[in-house]
């Protein structure tokens, strides 16, 4: 998917290399994709000058330079990457695991290799750019939303669940294998939420939030996320952001159902015996949301295809999370999956 030609036009690129030669090249190539609003720098010293004055949706960053590197300058501009989700392209000769993992931990958002192939690079902008548009577009509506939360109306409510929903597609726009992953979740941990004898309102506020829970994929490299072998353990680091990447896109929200979306994208990675991520929690002090989703989310991967693994028995499914119960799940989480099983189809485990 390519950006519409009027935000290319508009889209503010900041190309920041000591070497001549590699700017003139990557302005080419942003030129001939069509960006025609974008500056590029060969001193490193005067970056902040300009990143101050420019505001860029994206920069394109060399690390390796006299005087200011590519770190310092990552690590100076730290706040605006969390608070605005500013993008960050590495394009450097150095492909050292070091460096690539030191870079994406100080904030960067994707890592290309010189020599590159113009291609790749555009396709990678294209990404990030509109990743950010995402940000930019459902931060402007939480703004609204909070200005307007205490008519509620049903207008206002449509329209959030309309953002929220274009959300929840994005994250499996991103990963095309996991089609309808994101709604069979949700519609399990509602039936989970009744079974543990939460209200109707809360199981449909828990069926609509848990459809969120990846959201931060939309923030991990196609490299990583689209792997079809094995992660490193490098790059499981990098997958495992996505758990604070959603909570901090969802984050600020002042409806029911958004906040209730932030704890589950944070947390529905964490285990019952404290070995999960990001944060190690264990037992109850898993908020119970997300470890509603969590048994939900197992059940549902390993009954679907991946690139990377067929599916499992129904059997082989249901054997685990039965084995994980007091491990990795909740064990009254797990005693209510098992009891709302029988509205299953039987291969698939899709609503029936």
């Amino acid at each position: 998917m390519t950006l519409p030609y009027s935000e290319r036009s508009t889209a503010r690129i900041l190309v920041i290399d000591d070497q001549e030669l590699n700017v003139e090249v990557l302005t080419r190539i942003l030129d001939r994709a069509g960006f025609t609003n974008f500056r590029s720098l060969t001193d490193p010293e005067q970056f902040m000058r300009v990143f101050e004055d420019y505001s860029p949706d994206l920069v394109l960053l060399d690390l390796h330079m006299p005087g200011r590197d590519g770190f310092e300058i990552l690590g100076e501009i730290a706040p605006q990457l969390s608070d605005s989700f500013l993008p960050v392209l590495i394009l450097t000769g150095d492909a050292s695991p070091e460096s690539k993992k030191r870079a994406l931990s100080l904030g960067a958002k994707d890592f290309i290799a010189k020599p590159f192939d113009s291609g790749e690079v555009v396709l990678r902008i294209h990404n990030l750019l509109e990743t950010r548009s995402l940000y930019l577009s459902l931060q402007k509506h939480n703004t609204q939303l909070e200005a307007r939360v205490r008519d509620r109306t049903r207008e206002l409510e449509q329209s959030q669940g309309e953002v929220l929903e274009r959300l929840a597609g994005a994250a499996e726009f991103r990963d095309g294998e996991t089609s309808r992953h994101t709604e069979r979740v949700g519609e399990i941990s509602g039936r989970i939420a009744r079974a543990l004898g939460f209200g109707s309102d809360y199981a449909d506020m828990i069926r609509f939030a848990a459809r969120l829970h990846d959201i931060g994929k939309i923030g991990i490299p196609d490299s990583i996320l689209l792997k079809p072998h094995k992660l490193t353990p490098d790059e499981f680091a990098v997958m495992a952001s996505h758990t604070v990447i959603g909570a901090r896109i969802l984050s600020g929200g002042s409806s029911d159902v958004v906040m209730l979306a932030e704890r589950i994208a944070l947390s529905h990675h964490e285990r019952w015996d404290g070995t999960g991520y990001p944060h190690g929690l264990k037992g109850d002090a898993i908020p119970i949301e997300a470890r509603i989703v969590a048994a939900a989310d197992v059940l549902d991967a390993l009954s679907h295809p991946r690139s990377y693994r067929p599916e499992w028995p129904r059997a082989s499914v249901l054997g685990l999370i039965q084995r994980s119960a007091g491990s990795h799940f909740d064990p009254a989480v797990v005693k209510a999956l098992f009891s709302v099983l029988e509205g299953y189809n039987e291969k698939t485990l899709a609503v029936a």
